[in-house]
């Protein structure tokens, strides 16, 4: 395939919600991703608008006899979605970057030289332009903090109460964190649990029908948040009211948006309505709160813990191993609201 066809499908991916800028390395993932005629495939579908096969085919007429089993490679692949429902048509549609190519690839947790030389090029392909994509006009995540870790457990606000969502959640399902792994391939990695990237509804399904990830029960996905917890790792979510279709438990070191954020100072994530506050009388000055700490907002002011309030993400990683009884835990914010519904989180998006 020419050189021609990857800067045209770069600029036909970068139409979505979190897109992708052009840029040298964006071309060299594309070529991995879109090997010989998939490239052409794809610039035949949309991010968000289905695809039958049939439709695929009156797009693509010479190639009409092979066009399922390309567009079967291209799901399990990891760059195009696809669904089949009772009495329906198989439907196919382009993943978007995030949640979709950058990620799905990554999922079942095998080390293979191409994952290998993926990682390298998405780290290199941050300093590109994809790190200000992450942040641009609005954020793509938010954090969703401990429910345990609130001074009144009655000030849970109804979309941050992640074991209600799971109630509602039609499906669900875990894989292998890209971050951790491509923290790993590259040398700067963590030795935290990979499989801790859950994702719900037909984006679950889908990941488990292309061996990406396996699925869960309420209790497992409960089980796993508490692990999340113990183990240090923030919740965060998409940055959309009403919507949970991912629950990432990222690590300040491997996390791409909490290092591009950290390294760089760009708004990758929305933090949560609360703040961490301590009872000074409690603490016995232990540290462990400001040695969880995943943005370094507390600091140890002679034997009581301090904490900037600027700074905190209202995650609660602090509170579950105080050892001065609950001396550090969340409180709402004196402003608090709402992530922004579809519309306006699409058209700030779009905008910017």
């Amino acid at each position: 395939m020419s050189e021609n066809i990857y800067e045209e499908l770069g600029r036909h991916l970068d139409k979505a919600v979190a897109g992708v800028p052009m840029s040298p390395k964006l071309l060299e993932i594309l070529k991995i991703l879109y090997p010989g005629e998939e490239a052409e495939v794809a610039l035949k579908l949309a991010i968000y608008e289905n695809r039958t096969l049939a439709d695929v085919e009156a797009a693509l007429p010479e190639k009409a006899g092979r066009l399922e089993g390309i567009l079967d490679a291209m799901a399990h692949r990891g760059t195009v979605f696809t669904e089949e429902k009772p009495g329906r048509d198989r439907i196919y549609r382009l993943l978007p970057s995030i949640v979709g190519f950058v990620e799905v690839p990554f999922l079942d947790g095998v080390d293979t030289p191409v994952k290998r030389e993926l990682s390298r090029l998405w780290k290199e392909y941050i300093d590109e332009g994809f790190g200000e994509e992450m942040a641009r006009g609005m954020p793509l995540i938010r954090v969703v903090p401990i429910a345990e870790s609130l001074q009144d457990s009655s000030q849970v606000l109804p979309f941050d109460a992640l074991a209600a969502k799971l109630d509602e959640a039609t499906f669900m399902a875990v894989g292998h964190c890209p971050c951790r792994q491509i923290g790993k391939y590259t040398g700067e990695g963590c030795d935290r649990p990979t499989e801790r990237c859950m994702h719900f509804g037909s984006l679950g399904r889908y990941m488990v029908e292309m061996g990406k990830a396996r699925e869960l029960t309420r209790d497992e996905a409960l089980d796993m948040l508490r692990s999340a917890t113990e183990e240090g790792l923030v919740h965060v979510c998409d940055n959309v009211e009403g919507s949970l279709r991912t629950i990432c438990n990222c690590c300040p070191c491997c996390c791409g948006f909490f290092r591009v954020r950290s390294q760089r100072g760009l708004a990758t994530y929305a933090r949560s309505n609360y703040v961490a506050v301590v009872e000074a009388d409690d603490c016995i000055g232990c540290g462990t709160c400001e040695e969880r700490c995943p943005v370094h907002a507390i600091t140890l002011a002679g034997d009581v813990a301090q904490v900037d309030e600027d700074l905190c993400i209202g995650c609660g990683v602090c509170t579950p191993t105080c050892e001065g009884d609950g001396a550090i835990l969340l409180r709402q914010r004196e402003e608090t609201g709402p992530p922004p519904d579809f519309e306006r989180f699409l058209a700030t998006r779009m905008k910017a």
